[in-house]
């Protein structure tokens, strides 16, 4: 019903703004992501949006970025995830880290989010492994670091990005390091126990 909105930044609240849009004013509930990356009152800001309904209430919750949308409708379709614990996941983790906690299987990830106990974390796993790929959480995590490439990542190069991922959580190290460091490596002509190796030596290993 609303796509975004667009205005200037009445009142910053707790993890809520108001927007203020003409002759209209939106209160918007908002993830941490937003509030620790906006400039502060009077600046101009797009959000998308997600209009929630129930019998008594209306809330809007917006997002600096489709993606983040996206993920926050995901989020809604597991069972027992109403729209504050959504957003309070996407608050505790960026999408990229999202889908690899999914991927990965890292509850732990998960309950770090406020409301999320490990249950909870478990279901999302499970209701959202087969709706997630791993190669949109790496071009997420490029675009955001300025490093997107021309074009998708192919069929292998996601596999062994994905293999090296995979590795690295079975050596001890978290599920968003590993997506981090295997994100910044230059995977051409490269298999998975290269980008491993190269991905260990940025780690300090």
């Amino acid at each position: 019903m609303i796509a975004f909105v667009k205005g200037l930044i009445e009142e910053i609240g707790d993890q809520k703004l108001i927007l203020d849009c003409g002759a209209l004013g939106y209160e918007i509930n908002v993830p941490m992501s937003v509030l620790d990356s906006i400039p502060g009152i009077g600046s101009e800001i797009k959000l998308y949006t997600y209009l929630n309904v129930r019998e008594d209430e209306m809330s809007l919750f917006g997002f600096l970025t489709k993606d983040a949308l996206q993920m926050f409708k995901l989020l809604l379709t597991v069972g027992g995830v109403g729209p504050k614990a959504a957003l309070g996941v996407l608050s505790a983790l960026s999408t990229a880290d999202l889908r690899f906690a999914v991927l990965s299987g890292d509850a732990k990830a998960l309950s770090r989010a406020p409301g999320i106990g490990n249950k909870t974390a478990q279901r999302i796993i499970m209701e959202l492994k087969d709706k997630v790929s791993l190669s949109d959480g790496l071009e997420v995590l490029a675009a955001d670091a300025g490093k997107k490439g021309k074009s998708a990542l192919g069929e292998e190069e996601s596999s062994a990005k994905s293999d090296a991922i995979v590795a690295l959580t079975e050596l001890g190290f978290s599920s968003s390091d590993a997506l981090r460091a295997v994100s910044k490596v230059d995977i051409s002509g490269k298999d998975s126990g290269e980008i491993l190796k190269e991905a260990l030596k940025l780690m300090g290993r």
